[in-house]
C-alpha cells in the first residue's frame, strides 16, 4: 500500500491498483454471473475474506494459504501504516453519516491518521464524474469503497480512469457499519473458526439468512471442486 501510494504520488502509476475481497458470497456470484465475473477478473489483487476457502486450501493444496485477510481486520494494519507513513484515505459508503462515524472513531484510536474524505453511498449515475473529481481533489492514496457487492466491484472498474492519482481502490463491504459502531463483530473465537458468517445472520436475518442459505451450499461446491495448487 505504502510503495503503490508513492509511486502514484510520483507519477510513476495513473491507474489505480483494485484490490477487492473473495468470501463466499463472491465465489457463488464468479461462478454465476459472467458479468461479475469479468469485474472480479480485473482485480489487481483478491484477498481471501473467509475461512472456508483456507481450509481447502489446507485440504487439497500442496501449498495452502496461511489465513484469512479480513478486510475488517486489515483496515487496522493499514490504518496503523498510513498514519505513520502519512497515507491518506477516502471514505465512500454506507448510510448517511455511518462512514463519517467510522472515520471518527478510527482517526481517535490511530492519532494522526489523514481521513481527507468522507461520502455516503446514496449517490446517483450523474453524480459520479463530480464524485471522482472531489476524491482526486482530496488527494486521498486509498479509496475504500464500502457500497456492498457487486455495486462496489461496477464503481470501482467504471470509474478507475477517473481515479487517477489514487493508489488503491480497496472494496470494503460493510466495513463503516463495523467501525462505526452500528453493527458488533463476532467473538473473537467464532471468527477464528470461520463462523463469523452465522452470527451475522444471527444479527440480521431477514437480510441475511436467505443470501447465506443460498449461496454458502454454492461456494462449497466449487471451493471443493474447484480448488488447487
Amino acid at each position: 500500500m505504502v510503495d503503490d501510494a508513492m509511486a502514484a504520488r510520483a507519477g510513476l502509476s495513473t491507474t489505480p491498483k483494485l484490490i477487492v475481497a473473495s468470501n463466499g458470497l463472491v465465489i457463488a456470484k464468479y461462478h454465476q454471473d459472467s458479468e461479475f465475473r469479468s469485474l472480479i477478473a480485473q482485480a489487481d489483487i483478491v484477498d481471501v475474506d473467509g475461512m472456508p476457502s483456507v481450509l481447502a486450501t489446507r485440504l487439497l493444496c500442496r501449498e495452502p494459504l496461511k489465513e484469512r485477510v479480513a478486510t475488517t481486520d486489515f483496515i487496522l494494519d493499514a490504518c496503523e501504516t498510513a498514519a505513520r507513513e502519512g497515507i491518506r484515505f477516502y471514505f465512500l459508503g454506507a448510510r448517511p453519516g455511518v462512514a463519517r462515524k467510522a472515520a471518527e472513531q478510527l482517526q481517535a484510536r490511530f492519532p494522526g491518521l489523514q481521513i481527507v474524505g468522507v461520502r455516503d453511498g446514496y449517490f446517483s449515475a450523474d453524480e459520479e464524474e463530480a464524485l471522482c473529481a472531489d476524491i482526486r481533489a482530496s488527494g486521498a492514496d486509498v479509496l475504500w469503497l464500502g457500497l456492498g457487492s457487486p455495486l462496489q466491484e461496477r464503481f470501482a472498474v467504471r470509474n478507475r480512469a477517473r481515479l487517477a492519482g489514487v493508489a488503491w481502490i480497496r472494496t470494503c463491504g460493510g466495513l463503516f457499519d463495523f467501525y462505526s459502531g452500528r453493527i458488533p463483530r463476532a467473538p473473537l473465537w467464532l471468527q477464528k473458526i470461520g463462523m463469523e458468517w452465522l452470527y451475522r445472520v444471527w444479527q440480521e436475518p431477514w437480510r441475511l439468512g436467505k443470501r447465506y442459505v443460498m449461496t454458502n451450499p454454492v461456494a462449497l461446491y466449487h471451493l471443493l471442486t474447484k480448488t488447487r495448487g
